[in-house]
């Protein structure tokens, strides 16, 4: 026979479910899904808007948390708190995971069902994105160009630009390793931060410094961590590369852009590039 025990249980008047809450409930006014709930706003019939929307806007949350945790690991490295530093990136390491597995939903749609909605993006795409441009930004992949296009929001553009100016993640890592007396370059750490970030063969050796000593040592998890990262990032470009091509094809993009040919040539930026180059000379 089924027992219900739990079930009436739950139902009883005196249950912490079953009284009226006095608004709305504890966990929406933390959460304030209610808000969440209210931002998907289709403008065509297609059955698949909702799946666009739903997974764009998820994709934004997580940059945002990747963003947050970015920042707490440049502070961290700023006042030399290397744990604090590690345990940020290691979190967001976990947060770029599933941010890659965000394509799955939209790289299941086949070219027809994109363009049942499409017509509603009118010229919006993904890659105007305020808070992935952010993310770009402490990664080190700056552009002037890019910057500009966010002066019509002033309070975005004023974010951006603070983004712009400062060091990004990998300089404030750097800058860390040379006041630790690692051989990283003083021209490094006085680099212009705004200029796109060159591969330096003292920085390689820095990290071949790192390498080939204790494998136990704290350093050795931070080079692992940043290549988590550098590899995480890599292969969320490849999955919008990948469902782009899935669904478009070579059309042209929504912003105007060449659309897949952009992409695969943003794809192919190296990020913290001597955590590569220093594995071939181990």
């Amino acid at each position: 026979m089924h027992d219900d025990t739990a079930t009436r249980a739950d139902l009883a008047p005196d249950a912490p479910l079953a009284r009226p809450f006095p608004g709305a409930s504890p966990y929406d006014e933390y959460v304030h899904a209610h808000v969440l709930n209210t931002l998907q706003n289709p403008l065509t019939k297609s059955a698949d808007e909702m799946c666009f929307l739903v997974t764009t806007q998820v994709m934004e949350l997580w940059f945002t948390l990747i963003v947050h945790e970015w920042r707490t690991a440049q502070e961290a490295f700023a006042m030399d708190d290397l744990t604090a530093a590690l345990g940020a990136l290691r979190r967001s390491s976990r947060a770029m995971e599933t941010l890659c597995a965000s394509w799955r939903p939209l790289s299941a749609l086949t070219p027809a069902q994109f363009e049942g909605f499409r017509s509603a993006l009118g010229k919006a795409s993904g890659v105007q994105s305020a808070m992935y441009r952010h993310l770009e930004f402490l990664i080190g992949l700056k552009s002037e160009a890019l910057l500009r296009a966010h002066r019509g929001k002033p309070s975005v553009h004023e974010s951006l630009c603070r983004a712009y100016l400062q060091p990004s993640l990998y300089d404030e890592v750097l800058r860390y390793l040379h006041r630790h007396g690692l051989p990283v370059p003083r021209a490094v750490c006085e680099r212009d931060v705004t200029a796109p970030y060159a591969a330096h063969p003292g920085v390689v050796e820095a990290w071949r410094h790192i390498y080939t000593g204790p494998q136990h040592h704290p350093l050795v998890a931070l080079g692992e961590s940043l290549t988590d990262i550098a590899e995480g990032f890599t292969r969320w470009r490849t999955a919008h590369v990948m469902a782009v091509r899935r669904i478009l094809g070579t059309k042209a993009g929504s912003a105007g852009s060449s659309g897949l040919a952009w992409l695969e040539t943003r794809a192919r930026e190296p990020v913290f590039p001597e955590l590569w180059e220093v594995r071939g000379v181990l």
